[in-house]
């Protein structure tokens, strides 16, 4: 394939009339691709663990993926690294995540060369090479690969998909989002869902109508050029969201229990050739009896319940929850599966490299019971089997952002230990792959089980392109690929891929892959804290044999051992390795980072501005603060939001209803903490305002209390004490803040959404976070008020 990017001299003839001068296009004209050049398909699936879909031996039926599978090659030794975006800055780039400063997920980064979340220009990604050589270039879904810090309409859009190669997107930029209620980007700027739940909206549909209608818009045009489409549905990442029809057809498939799952998984890969005819399945909690460095046990969060120890009800929730989760991914697959037919129906599909991967393991972050609110991970809470109970007829729902208990994660990563996060472990770094290209690569319906990781996916697909990977892109020397192709081997089972060496670093986990072995430290993964790498235990498989880590051969082979974990020094030497970082979850939201809002204590917003969203917010996390709306009531009757921060599974919102100011704090979805007063708000111009003054700490917890007031123009119209706040976020997604609506979900259950401002204009709302007195503050703001 030709080289787009190189510039070329003109070769035409310049005299003084253009009457006797001969033009040359050939340097200002777009690059062409070569005729008959493949489409290029990634798709991204989210939190799949091996043993989930039927194509690699699980009970969750994807005919989309089996479909793919028939007419291509499955990977039974595909590795990630463990985590979102690390693992897509790999795919895309072909190098390893710390290369390209993404050793983390973007909210997690730390200003260190191997963990800044912003990949550098000298490691372009796929995108970018292929739009320099005439492909359209899409991408769909999540993104994940602009830092929290510039996910904002202020910040620049370098890291954004358009910035990087992409020449559209629409999709979401964060981690995950709520399916029925997407924090959805077109391009460069926010927009709104098409429809509600209510019509029938979810945002796998969306998502695969978008791609369908992005690859028909250049077809019309450009019936021959090539496209690369990135589709990244959120698919199985929390939410597990999915209409209850599709939930309902997996009723019973789960009863088993989780331990059994594993063990009728476990024969299915054997007999279809997936993993070795000996291989072991590993204990449900391999570490139970490991504690840390200062006698820590192995954390609560990362432990299985043995399904013999759970009484009727948490089987029949657990159960449910798998069923949700189950049907989320089949839906997901029947509308990847309806891109698949309008490719085959337009006679694409044939010439189309399709690459499917996981992004890491199944997920951990439910927890040992499972959870209806998955943010509650993230702010260091365990749900309760109780609580998830109450939500038990709607799981799936928009009134929940559930994630299926820890054993499931275990059963989803058959026969491997632990899940995502540790990249010490296959259960987080081992996953599903398929790449199929019918009429490129002969073999169809088979397996390759040779050592792949991430970072040789585009290498690999360069080579199948014909392309040379690039000395310069966009004018920027580029740095050599860290992954090697393996096309060969799809071609030919009996090629080996020339690759020998793999490191792994995630989250304070550490691995080593060393042709056919395997070293990795035993430590708990972040948000475990533990620290004191040093002290590190490490342990040593022959994994090519010993699939499922069963046999420590540290203590038969140290000489093996410590050549490893020397090669883990010299390969984090060479590939940016360091530090690591296992910080809990408090300690990593608490480090300074470069946000647009800087050290500003007040914030000043506006009716007409759009939704703003996670990473440009004042964070509040449990102090004290006040929100203070300068609103002109015209008619008796009026109503709707003021302000609101957040959504239904977690946030805070200032309304007026029935006449009166009220107030809620709905506390992780599962208490929404109301006061409202007496008297109606008259009408005129008036401050309205809400005081949330922390007092402490409910008792044994970290959770923090305060007293809630409201205000009319300094006077206090409502009051309530021992209101329980968030100690971290409101969530990774819906954590928005608006002026006189609530789009998406409704903070609370006592309007519907968007509940916008009537009867009235508002003219600006600021919320303070400095800890000064509300009068105080609002005298401030009287003042300022005045002058506007």
């Amino acid at each position: 394939m030709t080289a787009g990017s190189q510039s070329k001299t003109f070769q035409g003839k310049i005299a003084t009339d253009i009457r006797d001068s001969e033009p040359d296009w050939a340097p200002y004209a777009a690059p062409t691709a070569p005729e008959g050049a493949p489409n290029v398909l990634y798709l991204v699936w989210d939190d799949i663990g091996i043993a989930t879909w039927d194509c690699f031996g699980g009970l969750v039926q994807m005919p989309a993926m089996s479909r793919i599978a028939d007419k291509g090659v499955r990977l039974s030794q595909f590795h990630t690294t463990a985590l979102c975006s690390p693992t897509r800055a790999a795919l895309l780039t072909g190098r390893n995540p710390t290369t390209v400063g993404m050793a983390t997920i973007e909210e997690f980064t730390d200003g260190f060369p191997n963990c800044n979340g912003r990949i550098p220009y000298e490691t372009a990604l796929l995108p970018e090479v292929l739009a320099e050589r005439g492909y359209n270039t899409y991408c769909l879904g999540k993104w994940h690969l602009t830092p929290l810090e510039e996910s904002n309409l202020a910040a620049t859009k370098r890291h954004w998909p358009l910035g990087r190669g992409f020449e559209r997107f629409y999709g979401f930029l964060g981690g995950e989002t709520d399916q029925w209620y997407p924090d959805l980007v077109s391009d460069n700027h926010p927009t709104v869902p098409p429809a509600t739940p209510e019509d029938g909206y979810h945002l796998s549909k969306d998502l695969a109508d978008k791609t369908i209608e992005f690859i028909k818009d250049s077809k019309v045009i450009a019936p021959d050029k090539p496209w690369f489409s990135y589709l990244c549905p959120g698919a199985g990442h929390a939410p597990h969201h999915v209409f209850q029809e599709w939930a309902d057809r997996y009723a019973g498939t789960f009863d088993m229990g989780y331990e059994r799952y594993r063990e009728i998984v476990l024969e299915n890969q054997k007999r279809m050739g997936l993993v070795p005819a000996d291989t072991e399945l590993s204990p449900v909690n391999p570490y139970s009896d490991v504690t840390g460095p200062n006698g820590e046990p192995w954390p609560a969060q990362d432990t299985v319940r043995p399904w013999d120890t759970l009484d009727d009800d948490e089987r029949k929730l657990f159960c449910r929850m798998a069923e949700v989760f189950a049907g989320f991914l089949s839906y997901t697959d029947a509308q990847i599966g309806r891109v698949l037919d309008y490719l085959e129906e337009t006679g694409q599909l044939d010439n189309t490299i399709v690459v499917v991967i996981s992004d890491n393991g199944a997920s951990g972050e439910g927890g040992p019971n499972g959870s209806v609110n998955e943010s509650k991970f993230f702010n260091g809470y365990i749900d309760t089997v109780e609580e998830s109970m109450r939500f038990f007829d709607v799981l799936g729902g928009p009134q929940t952002f559930n994630h299926y208990p820890i054993g499931w994660a275990m059963a989803f990563n058959t026969p491997y230990k632990l899940f995502k996060r540790y990249a010490s472990h296959e259960g987080g770094i081992a996953d599903s792959a398929i790449i199929s290209w019918p009429a490129g690569i002969d073999a169809h319906g088979e397996i390759r089980d040779n050592y792949v990781n991430v970072s040789d996916i585009t290498p690999t697909v360069y080579e199948l392109l014909g392309v040379t990977p690039p000395d310069e892109v966009r004018g920027i020397a580029q740095k050599p690929l860290d992954g090697t192709s393996f096309a060969a081997t799809l071609r030919d089972a009996g090629v080996k891929p020339d690759k020998d060496t793999q490191f792994y670093s995630m989250l304070g986990t550490r691995g080593i892959w060393h042709d056919g072995w395997f070293a990795n430290t035993v430590h708990a993964a972040s948000p475990a804290g533990w620290g004191h790498f040093d002290d590190d235990r490490w342990e040593l498989f022959h994994i090519e044999s010993d699939r499922s880590q069963c046999h420590d051969l540290a203590a038969e082979r140290p000489e093996k051992l410590e050549e490893l974990k020397a090669l883990w020094s010299a390969e984090a030497a060479k590939y940016n390795g360091l530090p690591l970082g296992d910080l809990n979850i408090f300690e990593t939201l608490g480090r300074w980072r470069p946000y647009l809002s800087g050290e500003r204590t007040s914030y000043v917003y506006y009716p007409d501005n759009s939704e703003v969203g996670s990473g440009a917010t004042p964070e509040i996390r449990g102090r004290s603060f006040s929100v203070f709306v300068e609103v002109n009531v015209e008619a008796i009757g009026a109503e709707g939001v003021l302000y609101k921060h957040g959504a239904g599974h977690g946030g805070h919102a200032l309304f007026i209803q029935d006449g009166r100011l009220c107030y809620v704090y709905n506390f992780m979805g599962e208490d929404e903490q109301t006061v409202s007063s007496t008297d109606a708000v008259p009408l005129g111009s008036h401050i309205l305002g809400v005081r949330y003054e922390r007092t402490g700490t409910v008792e044994n917890s970290h959770t923090p209390l305060g007293d809630v007031s409201l205000y009319v123009d300094g006077t206090v119209v409502g009051a309530r004490s021992g209101v329980r706040a968030h100690p971290g976020s409101f969530g990774l997604a819906g954590a928005g803040i608006k002026v006189g609506s609530n789009p998406g979900q409704a903070v609370c259950s006592a309007y519907r959404a968007p509940y916008p401002f009537t009867g009235g204009t508002i003219a600006k709302a600021v919320i303070d976070i400095s800890g000064a007195p509300y009068l105080d503050v609002e005298r401030d703001l009287a003042r300022a008020f005045a002058k506007d």
